[in-house]
């Protein structure tokens, strides 16, 4: 075989294990048996293609309920209703979003823990707060900050949680 010859071939095989990583793993000599307690690091090859081969479980993706109009009630559990509202109408610069939570005998209550997420939908992404804590004042409002950077169509994600475990998950859509 020729220099050239073995170039070649070695970069058909080179070229042929990047296109088929599982094939080559396949072929590749199988190892003795093995400890539970000390893995051979010279297998880490084989487990990785392995690995390679499974696909991860979906995620469960979260549906974010869309929430009415401004000042309308809106059941988050059996017990407690939420109705939000903006101090004023949103426009550029920050907004604040308050959420009162009641029970059925109409009275404000602060049993949860609120967080919010605002975002642009037609740009997921380019404008994310990350998860906000809406903040308690004395009257029981749960108040959150929301930074409106241009016009457009925004919404804020919202999650209520009670015992440290989310219990409804809403929407609140709206255009400045």
């Amino acid at each position: 075989m020729t220099h050239k010859t073995g170039i070649r071939l070695l970069l058909a095989v080179l070229a042929c294990a990047s296109l088929a990583p599982a094939a080559v793993v396949a072929a590749a000599p199988a190892t003795a048996p093995r400890a539970a307690a000390a893995p051979d690091p010279s297998s880490r090859v084989a487990d990785a293609g392995a690995l390679a081969l499974q696909t991860p479980p979906a995620k469960a993706e979260i549906v974010y309920k869309p929430l009415p109009k401004s000042g309308k009630k809106y059941d988050v559990d059996a017990d407690a209703y939420l109705i939000w509202s903006f101090a004023e109408t949103p426009k550029m610069g920050t907004a604040i979003l308050k959420i009162q939570v009641f029970n059925r005998k109409d009275e404000q209550i602060a049993p949860f823990k609120i967080t919010g997420r605002s975002d642009m939908p037609s740009m997921r992404g380019a404008h994310d707060s990350g998860d906000v804590e809406f903040k308690l004042n004395r009257r029981n409002d749960y108040l959150m900050p929301v930074n409106v950077v241009m016009p457009g169509d925004w919404e804020v994600r919202v999650t209520v949680s009670k015992d440290g475990r989310p219990v409804f998950y809403g929407s609140i859509a709206f255009d400045v």
